[in-house]
């Protein structure tokens, strides 16, 4: 009888521990993306068009900060810089492929109520999981590089602190975003937003200064076989330029990110209505900003064309821009430090602009795929120190030759584009699949560009790396 009793007593401990590990199971997978935030942000229904969009406006933001962060700056300025107005076809390219990714990105969040890292981590195998987290935390890494490098040079420029100096005091910026989380949401978005207008006008004086080739502009912004290599003397390098235009302006972790965040905003899932409403702005949002994102990386492009043409060679560091806008036999009668400066100012808040949305995206990647949480400083630190350590170590070797941390650059954002296939094959899986989009699934041509995108951009990527290596 006791020993009935015993056994009784212990199955109903181990059912109850089961029953608590389940809770707790079900409590982190039902866990809102970015919980402290999650429809944190009320938007009143029946107010007008303009209000409405206003309220919604804010992710589209942060999103664009990722197609302007400073590893645009050198395949864009270079780009204009080697091949002149040539590559402004693949800007547009990549920004409407941009326009269409985080649509879909951001209906996912909206629809599905989860993040493109949580969707797939729930959806597809453990395997497949796991494969596409190792692939885009190397991206998130190659992503923190060009922050560090795009900080610690501007740094460099603007005080004259020693390089290695400069990139190390970037591990500090780890702490913003915490700081700043406390302010609200809404006013992240703000300094966000602040910051790529100050961006936007800096390039823009520039620009205007330079007086580019109207003509040339235009003609630039069709596609050309040239772009692919064809018919070009180092063809290798213009194509290598041109996926990296891709890999900077198209980026894999932004679609993390935008799936989440286009959650900040309540919406009333028992009113079909709403959903559409919500989705409806998050486009408009989502387009604007990345309007505003197109012009700057054209405006880089530009700038390299009109101002540093037939100067390739002397402009591959960011360094060299700088001092390049104060040498009178490049920029010409322009030529000043003051505009040397600016271009320094505007690097700074293009590296700061995106460590706010690098260490969101961290917190994304790392709770969605994995499904554990750490503290958001962690999670920073440790992606932070990861990019830091090839940065350094070319910095101890090479010293302030900045030049070489720009090549590194500009292979990070190679490495990006190769990346970027892995991200878009899901979200476009998951966006054209009924049983989780609903009524908001993606039209059939809308789905069949999304896979041409991804199919073309493996295709060139690979043609990339075995010309790259028999070379």
């Amino acid at each position: 009888m006791n020993y009935y009793k015993f056994y009784a007593i212990i199955r109903d401990k181990f059912d109850l521990f089961l029953e608590r590990r389940l809770i707790v199971s079900l409590q982190q997978f039902e866990r809102k993306s970015l919980q402290e935030i999650n429809q944190s942000i009320d938007v009143p229904k029946g107010i007008p068009f303009w209000k409405t969009l206003l309220l919604f406006s804010g992710p589209g933001s942060l999103v664009a900060v990722g197609y302007m962060d400073p590893g645009n700056w050198i395949t864009s300025v270079v780009g204009g810089a080697q091949y002149r107005y040539l590559l402004l076809s693949v800007v547009l390219l990549s920004s409407l492929i941009a326009m269409q990714l985080q649509q879909m990105a951001g209906k996912l969040g909206i629809v599905h109520r989860k993040d493109l890292a949580q969707t797939t981590a729930h959806h597809l195998p453990k395997w497949l999981r796991y494969t596409l987290w190792i692939v885009i935390e190397l991206a998130l890494m190659a992503t923190d590089l060009a922050e560090v490098i795009g900080s610690g040079i501007a740094l460099h420029l603007l005080f004259g602190w020693p390089l290695l100096f400069s990139i190390l005091i970037t591990i500090f910026d780890v702490f913003l975003l915490l700081g700043l989380m406390h302010l609200g949401f809404r006013k992240i978005e703000a300094i966000v937003s602040t910051l790529i207008l100050t961006i936007l006008a800096i390039f823009g004086y520039l620009v205007f200064l330079s007086k580019p080739d109207i003509g040339g502009i235009f003609a630039g912004f069709l596609p050309k076989k040239e772009v692919l290599g064809i018919g070009l003397p180092k063809g290798n390098e213009a194509l290598t330029l041109a996926l990296g235009i891709i890999g900077a302006t198209v980026m894999p972790h932004n679609l993390y990110l935008h799936s989440s965040i286009s959650q900040t905003r309540k919406v009333d899932y028992k009113d079909p209505a709403d959903i559409k409403r919500a989705v409806r702005f998050m486009t408009w949002d989502s387009n604007i900003e990345l309007s505003l994102a197109f012009v700057v990386n054209s405006l880089l492009l530009i700038l390299g064309a009109a101002l540093f043409f037939g100067h390739g060679d002397k402009i591959g560091a960011f360094s060299s821009m700088y001092n390049a806008l104060k040498d009178n036999h490049i920029a010409g009668a322009i030529a000043s430090p003051f505009l040397s400066t600016l271009f320094a100012i505007a690097l700074l808040a293009s590296g700061q602009n995106s460590t706010i949305t690098g260490t969101l995206t961290g917190q994304i990647v790392m709770e969605g795929f994995l499904r554990f949480r750490l503290p958001q400083w962690v999670v920073r630190l440790m992606t932070r120190i990861i990019a830091l350590l090839p940065v350094i170590v070319v910095a101890i070797l090479f010293g302030d030759q900045e030049h070489v941390l720009d090549d590194l650059l500009v292979y990070s954002q190679v490495f990006l584009s190769a990346a970027l296939p892995f991200s878009i094959f899901p979200l476009v899986y998951f966006t054209s699949n009924k049983g989780i989009m609903g009524e908001h699934v993606n039209a059939k041509w809308n789905t069949f560009l999304g896979y041409l995108v991804a199919i073309i951009l493996t295709i060139l990527n690979f043609n990339l790396i075995v010309t790259t290596f028999i070379k």
